[in-house]
């Protein structure tokens, strides 16, 4: 997979879980099944941006190059 800055993935996971909390909590308040549906996705999204950002290799320049 391609290299993604660490930052960009940092507030994408952040905007995932946020979401998927706000989701799932009016979803069970609301008792409404597809929010708290959605909400679950945006978890799931969530945690595989954390692993992106995890399991990524850092991106070394080519000393040869130069």
């Amino acid at each position: 997979m391609r290299y993604v800055k660490p930052t960009k993935l940092k507030i994408l996971m952040i905007v995932f879980f946020v979401t998927g909390i706000w989701g799932i909590a009016m979803g069970l308040w609301q008792n409404v099944f597809y929010l708290t549906l959605l909400g679950v996705i945006n978890i799931c999204l969530g945690g595989f941006v954390g692993w992106l950002f995890f399991t990524q290799v850092p991106k070394l320049r080519d000393k040869r190059k130069q």
